[in-house]
């Protein structure tokens, strides 16, 4: 790392992250929410590990949303009771002195786009579009599917101290060629106006409520919207808070210069940060997202704190991790104190996990 990269981070780092709350965070799925036993235990496991946020799942992306009372929920069968007392379950966080997060699945809507057709991709021949393992999306540009969410958000923000919003993009993983949208000069251009106008849209409807976006991993280093609309810097300008999902298993081999991300955590989060200083005071609004599951490579304790003792070394002390199954190494979560400073170089024990 140059001197002046050294400089810039320390500075961006006093003078933006510590004005924003550090978020030492995990993701709940909706069922374990749901259950009270887990809940217990996983506040629990959270307050020991020194972690003060929790994201929650209200809506998934096959459809599947835990908010009641949401009409095109009932409609077309998208609502299940996952989380019967919602306002109990988020009462029980907070309680323990933890930020609660709702998340909420935008666009990849496999329930909502096959029971009403007319709000999803579409193919040139007029059928459904879909990804290559079959999972079919709405459109982003209807502003149907804009208020259906934004309904299911409403309810929720009751409760929740956060909004977040994920999926906040257009589909990537299939023939995206043949996607038809509502909008017939659909183009990057369009893309990255629409998905601006929608947090200007939830802005103006969830007013004094703190958002989020959850966003591709390469958005802090790829500005060219990747063919999905997103773009960093715009989603910094219109949200609270940015979450780029840097898991090392989602990146290609080669990227950033690395033979094998998924394999190498520090480098994978080191180069994937290396741009963000340019944030300046906006730094404190960067809130990853870090790999602690297993995906082609067994990830541990070190290859979680590779992750974020590379993050801390370029500034962000921000982060939240991920565990589909919600079982999370609790006992390797390094505290505060632990961290390095921002632009200090690492040392061999956190670069131990690079080829074992």
């Amino acid at each position: 790392m140059t001197a002046a990269l050294s400089v810039l981070l320390a500075l961006s780092f006093s003078h933006g992250q510590t004005a924003a709350p550090v978020t030492r965070g995990v993701h709940l799925t909706g069922w374990g929410a749901g259950s009270p036993r887990v809940r217990r235990a996983f506040i629990a496991h959270m307050k020991e590990a020194g972690l003060n946020t929790v994201v929650i799942a209200l809506k998934e992306y096959d459809g599947r949303e835990f908010v009641n009372g949401v009409p095109l929920a009932r409609e077309v069968g998208a609502y299940v009771n996952a989380i019967p007392d919602l306002p109990g379950c988020v009462k029980d966080f907070k309680d323990a002195g933890i930020y609660t997060i709702g998340r909420v699945v935008l666009f990849k809507d496999d329930t909502l786009a096959r029971r009403r057709p007319d709000l999803a991709v579409k193919k040139p021949d007029g059928g459904l579009w879909t990804t290559d393992k079959g999972m079919a999306w709405v459109d982003p540009y209807r502003r149907e599917v804009w208020d259906y969410n934004l309904q299911i958000a409403s309810r929720a923000a009751a409760y929740f101290d956060e909004i977040q919003f994920d999926y906040i993009r257009f589909p990537s993983d299939g023939p995206v060629k043949l996607a038809r949208y509502s909008r017939p000069d659909n183009s990057p251009a369009t893309q990255a106006q629409d998905l601006a106008q929608l947090m200007s849209y939830f802005r103006e409807h969830l007013p004094g409520k703190k958002l989020s976006v959850a966003v591709f991993g390469l958005t802090t280093t790829d500005r060219s919207g990747m063919g999905i609309g997103q773009h960093l810097d715009q989603f910094i300008k219109e949200a609270d808070y940015v979450s780029p999902m840097m898991y090392p298993s989602h990146y290609h081999k080669g990227e950033y210069g690395i033979a094998d991300p998924n394999r190498a955590p520090y480098q994978t989060i080191h180069r994937g940060l290396r741009r963000v200083a340019a944030l300046g005071a906006e730094m404190g609004k960067l809130r990853p997202y870090f790999q602690d599951f297993s995906l082609g490579y067994h990830y541990g304790p070190a290859e979680l704190r590779a992750q974020i003792f590379a993050a801390a070394r370029m500034g962000v002390r921000s982060w939240i991790l991920w565990n589909p199954q919600n079982h999370y190494t609790w006992s390797a979560i390094p505290k505060p104190g632990e961290l390095p400073a921002p632009g200090t170089d690492p040392s061999e024990e956190t670069l131990h996990a690079k080829n074992r």
